[in-house]
């Protein structure tokens, strides 16, 4: 296989979406917090206590998925710089890292939707 400048370009959009779909989860479950944290102050309830200890393992989640993902953004312009300066060894070498943290990123959203699903089922069964 060829292993030029545009190699590691194919991963800048599939990084930038899924930056930007981190980000949208990050600001809906910290408002989410932060309205149940209100709620808990005006009226104190065990259940939403234990619904922001949820969100609130999520949203270190999604922070860790956003530094790897950003990490992994890092290694493959730093793959591009390597390909432009014609060192190919290490240009390979930071896209194969970049590939590796894209893989935990990924990873550590699944989890975090695991998580979601988790809670989600322990809410679904009050009504049954």
């Amino acid at each position: 296989m060829e292993f030029n400048l545009t190699t590691p370009a194919l991963l800048f959009p599939a990084i930038s979406l899924l930056m930007l779909a981190y980000t949208n989860r990050f600001i809906v479950i910290a408002q989410l917090i932060r309205d149940l944290h209100s709620k808990n102050q005006m009226k104190p309830d065990e259940k939403l206590k234990e619904q922001i200890k949820n969100l609130q393992k999520r949203i270190k989640i999604i922070r860790s998925m956003q530094l790897y993902g950003a990490f992994s953004f890092f290694l493959c312009v730093v793959s591009m710089f390597f390909i432009f300066r014609g060192k190919f060894s290490l240009a390979n070498f930071a896209f194969e890292g970049s590939l590796i943290l894209l893989l935990i990123s990924l990873a550590l959203l699944i989890i975090e939707l695991q998580v979601s699903v988790n809670a989600l089922t322990i809410q679904l069964n009050d009504f049954s």
